[in-house]
């Protein structure tokens, strides 16, 4: 379904639908993440990927209010790069372990340090505390720095708009 949502928005002219096929796909890979068992990264991606970016991009469209214009030539070069790219992406796929093979590198030294030795390092009792407050720390916060900036800036920008409305000058 991914696939088919993915080659839709390719295909569409109309911005409204390319932002309500996008929020479909994110609503589809927030689906895929649960199943993968990673929920904590299924509610991210629904809630900014489908939500957040969603709302955002509509007030856009809504700022804008147009269709795609279209291309004066033919897009040959962004076609071949992005082929280029996707054979690139594939073809490094390739040297990964399998999907849960228990051989992995990060199943032999990553898992049972984290499992072992969480509490003992890092004085924290779970370990997935753990690993997303201590060992990936910084990680953390760079992402909720990201999430903190873009509210600030979604803010900003309704604040402006209000108060262009209050002045008289809607654009």
């Amino acid at each position: 379904m991914m696939a088919v949502v993915t080659v839709a928005i390719a295909v569409q002219g109309n911005l409204f639908a390319v932002v309500v096929l996008g929020s479909i796909y994110s609503f589809l890979m927030a689906t895929a993440l649960v199943a993968l068992d990673a929920v904590d990264v299924a509610m991210t991606e629904a809630s900014v990927g489908a939500g957040i970016s969603t709302v955002l991009l509509l007030g856009a469209l809504h700022l804008v209010r147009g269709e795609e214009q279209k291309p004066r030539g033919r897009p040959w070069l962004p076609l071949a790069a992005s082929v280029v790219m996707a054979g690139v992406l594939v073809y490094g796929t390739f040297g990964l372990p399998g999907f849960s093979d228990a051989g992995a590198p990060i199943h032999q030294h990553v898992v049972p340090r984290y499992l072992n030795d969480a509490v003992r390092e890092t004085g924290v009792p779970n370990v997935v505390t753990a690993v997303l407050a201590s060992y990936r720390g910084y990680d953390t916060l760079g992402e909720t720095t990201v999430v903190f900036t873009a509210g600030a800036g979604v803010i900003a920008l309704l604040r402006r708009r209000r108060r262009d409305r209050r002045d008289g000058d809607v654009r």
